[in-house]
């Protein structure tokens, strides 16, 4: 199998005439022989002991032609486009058969390949990396989140207020008459949880337990209950409790009792480090974002519409598997949130669009530096799957071939090599300096 002829005969679009030598083709026909043999009835044979002469004489010499080429199909192309040194994108490849007989095949093949890129400056980049210093403020956020879990509900004796929790009786009623789902026994209800109808929480405020009193409120316009959409309603409420938050104090006991630490400041000390090192992987994040987002500003290539559109049905399949582990899958998820395919598609193609630009764009720095992954990279990365992916290294290979890993170690070391050039200025906390 070889590449007779390469032509570029549009942007992205190329052709190429593609020889498969006599040999090959008779080893492929010879196979598809002995897969059909099984399946064919020849008169005076048993089933699957006809010769391939008698075959040929009963059906002509091309009958099994046509397996033979689709067997040896994808070598071929794929042996011709590493050899024409393109890589292609679309399976929207135009087939056109020159010769096909014993002595072998020639045919030729339109195919759309990733476009030439070109790239500004990658290298010198710069960029100012966000602090990753704990602040005092974010350390007492952590310790006001512990003392919130840690908190308790008890019953007050008095009117109730904003934040607390009223224990009600409710009935709803539209012109004097109640309606389905209108009525509640001991509901706890969370003042300013705004989870009932605007206007009636802030109603319960200034009443206390035994109260009982009326809500007027007005369903809105767009009430999920169309039969209550816009309309009027009274709620008959009584108050059977109000209770309020109470917060442990905070203190080294309260520690004890709430953490592996024996002191506020041992405590403390552990949530700087926890915050720290949380942002510091938020700051590379943002340093790795900003610096792809300068190399980008200097890239150009006429990308063809079918790697947008390749990039957008892998992001659905990562959703629908998603979604899957979760118990519903793509077309429940459309019927559910009342849109259709297209729309979806649509609402990924920009971020479908910038991936694909990133991509193109580090692959051509890999290029331009010569970068290969060694066998160690290599290796190193398959374990790396094993121990995530609790597999084994067979399985791992055969769904992440070692031709595309090999690309994805080259992208890696692309963007290590742009971070490492870059000049990283260290932003400096306002508080800090304070």
């Amino acid at each position: 199998m070889s590449l007779k002829a390469k032509e570029k005969v549009d942007t992205n679009r190329y052709e190429l005439q593609i020889e498969i030598d006599g040999e090959t083709f008779r080893k492929a026909i010879n196979k598809m022989y002995k897969k059909n043999v099984g399946k064919m009835n020849i008169p005076g044979f048993r089933k699957g002991k006809a010769p391939y002469s008698i075959i040929e004489k009963l059906y002509g010499e091309n009958v099994f032609y046509e397996d033979a080429l689709n067997d040896i199909y994808p070598a071929a192309l794929d042996n011709a486009a590493e050899e024409a040194g393109i890589e292609i994108v679309d399976n929207n490849i135009e087939f056109d058969l020159v010769t096909m007989d014993k002595n072998g095949i020639d045919f030729k093949v339109k195919v759309t390949v990733k476009p030439e890129v070109t790239l500004g400056e990658y290298k010198g980049l710069s960029v100012e990396k966000p602090s990753a210093d704990a602040t005092a403020e974010e350390i007492d956020e952590e310790i006001t989140r512990l003392q919130d879990r840690n908190s308790r509900m008890i019953t007050v004796d008095r009117e109730v207020k904003d934040g607390d929790t009223a224990v009600i009786d409710f009935e709803g009623f539209v012109d004097d008459v109640a309606f389905e789902g209108g009525k509640g026994e001991s509901y706890s209800l969370k003042i300013g949880s705004g989870s009932f109808i605007p206007g009636f929480e802030d109603q319960i405020i200034g009443h206390k337990t035994e109260d009982e009193f009326d809500v007027n409120v007005s369903f809105p316009e767009d009430y999920q209950a169309a039969d209550l959409a816009g309309k009027e309603a009274v709620f008959k409420v009584k108050v059977h409790e109000v209770k309020e938050k109470e917060l442990p104090a905070i203190d080294d006991e309260f520690v004890k009792d709430v953490s592996e630490f024996d002191t506020l400041d041992e405590l403390k000390a552990d949530f700087a480090k926890k915050i720290t090192e949380k942002k510091e992987k938020q700051a590379e994040t943002a340093v790795e974002t900003a610096l792809i987002d300068q190399l980008l500003e200097g890239f150009q290539a006429e990308i063809p519409e079918a790697m947008f559109e390749t990039r957008i049905d892998e992001n659905l399949r990562d959703m629908d598997a998603r979604l899957r582990q979760q118990g519903m899958n793509l077309q429940q998820y459309i019927q559910y949130m009342g849109g259709d395919v297209a729309g979806l598609r649509d609402s990924f193609r920009e971020h479908a669009e910038k991936e694909v630009k990133v991509r193109l764009a580090l692959e051509k720095v890999a290029q331009l530096e010569g970068i290969v992954p060694t066998e160690e990279d290599i290796k190193a990365e398959y374990d790396r799957f094993v121990e995530t992916f609790h597999s084994n290294l067979e399985t791992v290979k055969a769904s992440i071939p070692e031709k595309e890993l090999v690309k994805d170690l080259a992208v890696q070391k692309a963007v290590e090599i742009i971070k490492s050039s870059a000049v990283i200025i260290e932003k400096v906390d306002k508080s800090d300096e304070e």
